[in-house]
């Protein structure tokens, strides 16, 4: 008995030696628990926003799991999120302590995240068109926006829109390209096919020259369209409040706005025609132009107005090719005669209609026509051009007839000034002091010199332009009839005289015998 129980004692010795280094071996060998060393914090509890997620053997690794987190929340989505989430490590040093499989740490992590979510900038893109800027949400939209715009003018749907990238810009922007379906497919063909062989097709029908063309050769219709503007495209990220509907950028780019552009006098026209092509009231045309007084204002050919046209931030140009009948007038011709002003016509010839076929190119730029080119035309009846004989020489030019002056009385209706002055003033008034020097506005003869009823003392002079200038309400004349003046020569000097409310000078000028205002003449 004695000797079983000596056996018994060394038994349990030995089982104990060997938990002891059972538990040694774990504590430095098993990956789940961390070594004792004595070195400071060696076990780390990581929480994200108050809430653990885990432990792990040292703060690197805890960054890495947050890193690897965000990763796998950025790759879920082509979103840009931004997350508002506190990470916190705490340590200590420890004998004993289990640490955590980082996949369970990440994961944790990324549900903590996902309840964070601050803000998310939605991948989108930016469209630019001149000063205008549209938001969308994908690049599908921004083919639909594209497409509407040319859709009421390619009815049939034969062109598409191709984002290309822009070689005059440096960075990543993209730009617009618009051809015929058609022309797609050939693309496509050109590459799958022989390459070379199929290129050298290409070129020998490029250089086939063609037949004489008929009418029914023309193809009618829709022939090219194509963006006014330059349209620039960049992916952005943006807030979801950021981002317009299709149908929102649709109105914003296509709806018209009411554009200020210069238009330059031709040949021919007037007021009423100017004001009527360019759909714009008369009264709105001459309040935006300082130059108009009234619609009977004087316009020449090359002045420059200012007209107001209604245009889209997007225009779209296209072009249409079209066969009509129509009447057509000739080119006028004129016939110059170098003894007269510009100012001298006469039309020797009157005009007369004539009746053609016509295959044309018509351009149009938000429905309004630009431009017509003609292909062909067969006459049926020829047009007689107008012929018109015409002056070379420049008119002379017309002075500020006194030095200084207050402008006291404008040219047309008027309350009379005194009793017996006229409602209807023909020229106008300069109020200066008596014996004001008074010069010829420009050179020309005298034809009256003198008292003249209602004028007072007054002078009259012609001029090589057909025109008569008046000067009136004098103190004393300087000139006499039959005398050839200079332009600026001292002709008088102001006074009171005639049916007159104070010293001033009333100055007229006439053209075939009608009062015109002076003001419009003057240089």
């Amino acid at each position: 008995m004695k000797k079983i129980h000596h056996y018994h004692k060394r038994f349990r010795l030995s089982m104990m030696k060997a938990g002891t280094l059972a538990v040694v071996i774990c504590a430095f060998f098993f990956p789940s628990y961390v070594k004792y060393e004595k070195s400071g914090n060696n076990f780390f509890t990581v929480s994200l926003s108050g809430v653990t997620v885990g432990n792990v053997e040292n703060e690197e690794l805890a960054e890495d799991c947050m890193m690897e987190a965000r990763r796998m929340l950025a790759s879920e989505s082509d979103d840009l999120v931004f997350i508002d989430t506190d990470l916190q490590i705490s340590g200590k040093e420890t004998i004993w302590g289990k640490v955590d499989d980082t996949k369970d740490i990440i994961a944790n992590m990324a549900d903590i995240m996902r309840g964070h979510v601050k803000e998310t900038l939605h991948r989108s893109y930016t469209v630019k068109i001149n000063e205008t800027s549209v938001n969308l949400a994908s690049y599908q939209d921004v083919y639909t926006l594209l497409e509407q715009a040319i859709a009421p003018y390619d009815t049939e749907g034969a062109y598409e829109v191709k984002l290309v990238l822009d070689d005059a810009r440096e960075v990543n922007v993209l730009t617009t390209q618009l051809q015929t379906k058609d022309e797609s497919a050939t693309e496509d063909e050109l590459r799958e096919s022989a390459g070379i062989e199929a290129t050298f097709e290409e070129m020998l029908k490029a250089v086939e020259p063609e037949g004489e063309k008929d009418f029914e050769d023309y193809k009618l219709g829709l022939i090219d369209i194509s963006y006014a503007d330059k349209i620039e495209i960049v992916e952005a990220y943006l807030l979801e409040e950021e981002l317009q509907t299709v149908q929102e950028a649709v109105d914003l780019v296509t709806k018209e706005q009411e554009t200020q552009i210069i238009y330059k006098v031709q040949s021919g026209d007037t007021l009423s025609e100017i004001a009527l092509e360019n759909n714009i009231p008369m009264d709105e045309l001459i309040a935006i132009n300082d130059a108009l007084e009234d619609e009977n204002t004087t316009i020449r050919v090359d002045q420059e107005l200012v007209i107001t046209v209604p245009e889209p931030d997007l225009s779209i140009i296209w072009k249409d090719e079209q066969i009509y009948t129509e009447d057509y007038e000739a080119e006028v011709q004129y016939v110059p005669n170098d003894d007269w002003y510009t100012t001298q016509k006469v039309t020797l010839q009157e005009p007369s209609a004539g009746r053609r076929k016509v295959a044309a190119v018509i351009t149009y730029k938000n429905g309004q026509e630009q431009s017509r080119e003609i292909l062909m035309e067969e006459v049926y009846a020829e047009a007689v051009p107008k012929i018109v004989e015409r002056g070379t020489k420049i008119p002379p030019t017309y002075i500020k007839p006194i030095s200084g002056g207050r402008l006291s009385s404008n040219f047309g209706s008027r309350s009379a000034p005194t009793k017996g002055a006229s409602t209807n003033h023909k020229g106008v008034d300069w109020a200066v002091p008596i014996g004001t020097t008074v010069v010829a506005s420009n050179a020309g003869t005298v034809v009256q010199a003198g008292w003249v009823s209602g004028y007072g003392y007054a002078v009259y002079i012609n001029h090589a332009d057909g025109r008569q200038t008046r000067y009136g309400h004098l103190s004393k004349v300087l000139v006499k009839v039959g005398q050839t003046v200079d332009q600026g020569q001292k002709i008088a000097y102001s006074g009171n005289t005639g049916r007159s409310t104070g010293p001033h000078l009333h100055f007229e000028i006439r053209i075939n015998g009608t009062a015109v205002n002076p003001l419009k003449y003057l240089n």
